[in-house]
């Protein structure tokens, strides 16, 4: 009898092994959300950046019409 418990507990392990039962492998939420979060955080440092530029770009542009002055 404890042979066949023995024998039974060698099979499942063998089984688990064989079909990955308890495989880890993938991403999980937690990970897509940190991941989210840090692609959020370049976007909004890109936008805060880039958008101070582009603010005083047109600023410039709109003062070099408006007095027909080449300078900015």
């Amino acid at each position: 009898m404890i042979q066949v418990l023995s024998l039974l507990g060698v099979q499942r392990k063998w089984f688990e092994a064989r079909l990955n039962l308890k495989s880890e492998r993938g991403a999980t939420a937690v990970e897509y959300g940190i991941m989210v979060a840090l692609i959020a955080a370049v976007i909004i440092a890109a936008v805060v950046f880039l958008g101070q530029r582009t603010s005083s770009t047109f600023s410039c542009t709109a003062s070099v019409i408006s007095s027909k002055n080449a300078n900015c």
